[in-house]
């Protein structure tokens, strides 16, 4: 097995431990472990690992906040104490929910199932991507896409070309289908086609088409690096 990078973020330092000893009793995981979220999602956007441990319910901040504003390429599993987050969990296309205390034997299979995904990954570039719209199959060309908003349990893609495609989904799972090097994520609701901006402000962000978004609040400090690259 191929040496994998991962970050672990939870506030409780036993937590952590346990991870940290299931990691080194499995191999080939290379850890890093933080109780305080915000410098671990900083860790993150910055040194991009393979595989993100991610507690739901912190004191200083909702785990799924953090989920929903991952970088693309992040693969994820939830730690949580609390069963009822899993739905949510995996509606942010989580790899897999680990209900505290978990076995080793359990930590394994989502181990797994991380593994599987990490190894689909492809160097092959798209093009296109294909979405549901109603029972149709629907492809849309990148260099199409203006820009994603989320509605709700679906999801308008606004076509360069006129019109839009709704399809049922969430923000991430098209944000996944997505090159980083071409589309950037501004908002919990909105994803744009970096080539098409124009301007942007700590709160707001101009496209081609007098479009104006707004900037949320966890992506300014990315959105501002980005741009600014």
């Amino acid at each position: 097995m191929k040496n994998i990078t991962c970050i672990a973020i939870d506030d409780e330092p036993m937590a952590l431990l346990v991870i940290e000893q299931f990691c080194r009793r499995k191999g080939g995981i290379t850890l890093r472990t933080f109780s305080e979220p915000q410098i671990g999602l900083e860790a993150i956007r910055k040194q991009k690992p393979e595989l993100v441990f991610l507690d739901i319910q912190m004191h200083s901040v909702n785990g799924l906040e953090i989920a929903d504003t991952l970088p693309r390429e992040c693969i994820f599993i939830f730690t949580t104490a609390y069963a009822e987050y899993a739905l949510d969990g995996f509606n942010l296309d989580a790899v897999d929910f680990l209900h505290k205390p978990f076995s080793y034997e359990r930590f394994e299979i989502a181990v797994g199932k991380a593994l599987r995904r990490i190894n689909t990954f492809t160097t092959v570039v798209p093009e296109s991507i294909v979405v549901k719209q109603e029972y149709n199959n629907v492809n849309i060309l990148l260099s199409d896409i203006l820009y994603v908003e989320a509605l709700g349990n679906y999801v308008k893609i606004m076509r360069r070309s006129g019109g839009h495609v709704l399809t049922r989904n969430n923000l991430k799972s098209i944000y996944n289908l997505l090159p980083s090097d071409r589309f950037l994520r501004i908002h919990r609701s909105y994803i744009i086609a970096l080539d098409v901006v124009l301007s942007y402000s700590h709160t707001k962000i101009t496209l081609k088409g007098d479009i104006s978004l707004p900037i949320g609040i966890q992506y300014a400090s990315f959105v501002a690096k980005r741009l600014g690259e």
